[in-house]
């Protein structure tokens, strides 16, 4: 916490004690949670510890690498944290169980639109939490069903649509770690400035989605026309869906007022406003809870979010950071070997499908997209040596991003997805999402083609 407090202030104040300040903050915290997690996660401490020294002994520039080094973990620490409240916030509202149980209860025929919706929805407010929350809800109601072929087929089939209704906005979403990651290490690039040619990545990205599902998967029989649920009406859909949407507008509203008024980067205001509206909303449900307003209510949930949901995500907040620790020290180190290679002179439309189909590739070998961006991104070529937009850059490097989220077996959503259908994370990669893999990066890399000619 006091990492992201210091964040917050290097982002809304600028200087340089915030940010030396962060990264003792953090330093510390590491230290402490080294204690406390697993070995995997020690050895990802252990590899950035062994790089730092690598850059001391080598580089003449060691002090400026590792100061980035420092301030891309510290940043990455900062927004987890601000994600995190709102997420434990969604945990515990019972109208955003309700929501959720509305979309997994939805009779075979719109099913599937309406995971996919509700993977969306909720991905924008707890992102791959939304896996658990609808995941939950889908085990729950293919039970009724006693044919285990049919009850196997619509759940793989619902799984699916959740995921890869989450995995269409990572491209764009302003609580995901993808553009917050991507847009700093690609010069010229903002927030504001590719969001849309990434939304229209995301829809790309449903639509094949949807049309795989349609075209390729196997469909339990149809239910008869009479022993079909009719069809929920619109009055129904919003009032089922109107905290989660009413929550969603307050965000774009907040975000929007401040940056108008402010010249904050966007990730820096997502820092400030999205732990504020989840104190409020937590403060909102002790209200319903208890039809009257109690403080100690509000500070319980409060301690336990210090207490508890904190320290529970101490595996996430080490490898989180670590990953861009390493991948940021990673490219200082690099950079040294590959001086003579003019990546520039490569066709830029091969750079970049290159880049996006690299970033799944090293998803396979357990390298998380963090890492692996922050390690391809800052040894690409600018956009103007390209000839490109900045956007064409972040369209490609935030498909590739998406595509790791679907497929790669070490991911949060695809382990997720593999718990809930009793399957290895392997076969929801690269068999159950193999298809939507392929016909993703055609059209992606068309995106990507009609981006670099025709977006400024």
């Amino acid at each position: 916490m006091a990492t992201t407090l210091a964040v917050i202030l290097s982002e809304w104040v600028g200087g340089a004690g915030p940010a030396w300040a962060a990264t003792g903050f953090l330093l510390t915290a590491l230290g402490v949670l080294a204690l406390r997690v697993s070995l995997v996660q020690r050895t990802f401490l252990a590899i950035g510890f062994v790089l730092a020294l690598l850059a001391i002994a080598t580089l003449p520039d060691w002090q400026a690498l590792l100061h980035r080094a420092f301030s891309s973990a510290s940043f990455i620490v900062a927004y987890f944290v601000a994600l995190l409240s709102l997420r434990v916030a969604a945990a515990n509202s019972s109208a955003m169980a309700e929501c959720g149980r509305f979309f997994g209860e939805q009779p075979p025929g719109r099913r599937y639109l309406a995971l996919t919706v509700g993977g969306q929805l909720f991905g924008l407010v707890i992102i791959y939490g939304a896996i658990s929350v609808l995941g939950t809800m889908v085990q729950t109601s293919v039970k009724h069903e006693p044919d285990l072929r049919v009850r196997a087929i619509r759940l793989r089939r619902m799984l699916l649509a959740v995921q890869r209704g989450l995995v269409s906005i990572l491209p764009w979403s302003p609580v995901a770690f993808t553009l917050a990651v991507t847009t700093p290490l690609v010069p010229g690039a903002t927030w504001g400035g590719v969001v849309l040619p990434c939304f229209m990545s995301g829809v790309l990205l449903m639509l094949v989605g949807w049309t795989v599902d349609t075209l390729f998967e196997r469909h339990p029989p149809a239910v008869p026309s009479g022993a079909a649920e009719p069809a929920p009406d619109l009055a129904i859909w919003l009032r089922k869906t109107a905290p989660l949407l009413l929550l969603l507008s307050g965000l774009a509203a907040v975000f929007a007022g401040l940056m108008q008024i402010s010249d904050v980067r966007f990730q820096g205001i997502v820092m400030v406003t999205v732990p504020f509206i989840a104190f409020f909303w937590a403060a909102g449900q002790s209200v319903v809870g208890t039809a009257a307003h109690q403080p100690a209510s509000l500070g319980r949930h409060c301690w336990t979010f210090v207490r508890k949901d904190l320290p529970e995500a101490r595996g996430e907040v080490v490898l989180l950071s670590m990953a861009g620790f390493i991948g940021s020290l990673g490219t200082g180190l690099l950079e040294p070997l590959v001086e003579g290679v003019v990546l520039s002179a490569l066709p830029p439309a091969l750079l970049l499908l290159s880049v996006m189909v690299l970033i799944p590739i090293t998803g396979q070998i357990g390298m998380n997209p963090i890492l692996a961006v922050s390690l391809i991104a800052p040894l690409l070529p600018s956009g103007q040596e390209l000839g490109v937009s900045p956007a064409a850059i972040v369209v490609a490097i935030t498909a590739g991003w998406a595509l790791s989220g679907a497929t790669s077996p070490y991911t949060a959503s695809t382990l997720l997805v593999a718990y809930f259908g009793e399957v290895r994370a392997v076969r929801v990669g690269l068999v159950w999402n193999g298809l939507f893999l392929l016909f993703s990066i055609l059209a992606l890399a068309l995106w990507i083609i009609i981006v670099m000619h025709v977006w400024p």
